[in-house]
């Protein structure tokens, strides 16, 4: 069995490792090959570049795009990330005829503009109204009619070691309750969960669904998650203001996920939060 992960970062390398662990020759690109750590086989360059994947075996079983924009303010870098890279190793792939059992993006619930605190699941309308989700949403669509085997896996927040962004700005104050009392609703998931279900929608036999969410199955508004938090770190939680939260308010669900057999290890924020916190205490 052979892998191509394009986009080595944090939850790439670990599916990766988990693939490898398993006897799968896994190779993954990276602008920084140094940073890919073995068995998973680097591949050095641009996934916007032909050439990147010249040195990368056709007979693939599995095929995960799982690059980051790395500037999420700038629409540029966002169109390089998730169009023009699909569209480049897509083609490649047709050129050299090959045909993994499987093709999964790494995309977001960005696609989905809901704001009004409704349930969204993978048949929910997606009209994003900013570029994010409008480009994630254009990646998603190459991928899908590139091939039948084409999937999607739709991430909320991502979180786990290393990323520790919020954990540490209730600790601090920077990150409070909301002053007006009703704070948005939020999605996550851990970082583990992710790659495990990006892994776990690859491995799909055909004719599985082509969209899934990836998100937790608790959905939970911002403010229970600061109030929980602060909570388990000893602190009075600051009051902030109303910031506006980046995903929205919508409550996602993964239902359809787990309906197919998927399991997580954190279902939701307090299981995965508290395994960061317990390493920290």
């Amino acid at each position: 069995m052979k892998a191509l992960i394009v986009g080595c970062g944090d939850v790439g390398t670990r599916l990766g490792l988990a693939w490898a662990a398993d006897g799968v020759e896994v190779h993954g690109v990276r602008r920084s090959p140094g940073e890919i750590p073995p068995p998973i086989r680097p591949v050095v360059g641009d996934a916007r570049r032909a050439e990147t994947y010249a040195a990368v075996p056709m007979d693939l079983d599995y095929v995960v795009y799982a690059a980051a924009a790395g500037a999420p303010r700038d629409e540029d870098a966002y169109r390089r990330a998730y169009v023009d890279g699909p569209r480049v190793l897509l083609a490649h792939l047709a050129a050299r005829g090959a045909a993994p059992a499987s093709i999964v993006f790494a995309s977001s619930t960005a696609v989905y503009a809901q704001d009004d605190g409704s349930t969204v699941d993978e048949a929910s309308e997606t009209a994003p109204t900013d570029f994010r989700g409008r480009t994630l949403l254009e990646g998603e669509r190459l991928v899908r009619a590139a091939s039948p085997h084409g999937r999607v896996v739709r991430l909320g927040g991502i979180y786990g070691p290393g990323r520790t962004q919020l954990i540490d700005g209730v600790r601090a104050g920077r990150v409070g309750l909301s002053e007006g009392g009703a704070s948005a609703w939020t999605n996550r998931i851990h970082a583990e969960d992710a790659a495990r279900l990006l892994r776990f929608v690859a491995e799909l036999p055909a004719g599985a669904p082509q969209v899934l969410n990836g998100v937790d199955r608790e959905p939970a508004p911002r403010d229970e998650v600061v109030r929980w938090l602060a909570a388990r770190c000893g602190v009075r939680p600051a009051v902030c203001g109303d910031a506006p939260t980046r995903g929205g308010n919508k409550r996602c669900v993964s239902d359809l996920a787990v309906s197919l057999g998927f399991s997580f290890l954190y279902p939701d924020f307090r299981a995965g939060y508290e395994s960061l916190l317990a390493d920290s205490d």
